[in-house]
Formats: C-alpha cells, sequence, structure tokens
C-alpha cells in the first residue's frame, strides 16, 4: 500500500523534497465542463456577451491560475512553466463548454496541479462573465487526462 507523499513520519502535513529528483520533462492534461442555459450557448458561439470575448479572458485567466498554483495550494512547488495552453470547445448539444489545459516544463515534480488549476480557473471566469445571465451554471467532471514524465512515465485517464 502506498503513502501520502505530503505526510512526514508523525503524519504532520509535509513539502515533499525534490532535490534528488532528476529533471525531466513533464507534462499534463486536465479537462473539465461549465453547464449552462442554451441561450448563453447561443450568445457565446455568436460572440454576443456584453462582457466581451469570454474565451480571451478566460484563456489568460486559466494561463495565471496555473502559473499561480503554488500560491494557492500549500505544499505544492512553485514551477517555472515552459508551456501553457487553455483551449475551449462548445458542445451545444449538452450545453456545455469544455475547458481543456495543458501544462509543460523540464524540471522535477509533476504539473498536474498546475493544469487543474488552470482549467479551473478558466471555468470560473468563464462563469463571472456569464452569471448575471444565467446564475444555475455549474462545473462538473474536472479531472487529469493524462500526464508524462518522472519516473511513473506516461499515464492516461481510462475514459480521457
Amino acid at each position: 500500500m502506498s503513502t501520502f507523499s505530503h505526510l512526514n513520519a508523525g503524519g504532520e502535513a509535509n513539502m515533499v523534497d525534490v532535490s534528488d529528483k532528476a529533471i525531466t520533462v513533464r507534462e499534463a492534461r486536465a479537462q473539465g465542463y461549465l453547464y449552462t442555459d442554451p441561450h448563453i450557448i447561443a450568445q457565446i458561439s455568436q460572440s454576443n456577451i456584453a462582457k466581451g470575448d469570454v474565451f480571451a479572458v478566460a484563456r489568460v485567466a486559466g494561463i495565471q491560475g496555473a502559473k499561480r498554483c503554488a500560491d494557492l495550494i500549500p505544499l505544492c512547488h512553485p514551477l517555472a512553466l515552459s508551456k501553457v495552453d487553455i483551449n475551449f470547445q462548445i458542445d451545444s448539444e449538452k450545453n456545455r463548454i469544455q475547458a481543456t489545459c495543458y501544462c509543460k516544463l523540464s524540471g522535477k515534480t509533476g504539473v498536474e496541479m498546475e493544469a487543474l488549476t488552470g482549467v479551473n480557473v478558466a471555468l470560473l471566469t468563464l462563469f463571472d462573465m456569464c452569471k448575471a445571465i444565467d446564475p444555475a451554471m455549474h462545473i462538473e467532471g474536472v479531472r487529469v487526462l493524462e500526464k508524462k514524465g518522472g519516473k511513473t512515465g506516461h499515464w492516461q485517464s481510462e475514459n480521457g
């Protein structure tokens, strides 16, 4: 049985020591969904939201979120990300917007938390920009789809 890496021998919260790990290329991809009213989907599709280009703003916010992950999650290492990519896809049939976040760096620890933070901040920004029209929106399905690098190598979600 594996143990929690963020607990020390006394069971206290602890930042993992990565100083002896090898520097490798690390990548992670995460996704999530914002479910909303068909009216919002139509307005976004037609670039007709009063606050402006919601995807442009949410993309920049998601990138900033990924870069600031260590400021939000107490035991995450501050990482010098070399790439953050945020993308959106409208699914009119299911009244949702899919956001994905891809993060990459050469380093000693993975970037899953950065990808998850990036996708969450992007979705929250979409929510913020559209909440006046549809306060009943909700976010679901935030998860890691894939990670590469480090001693565990390549991992991919079965449904990813």
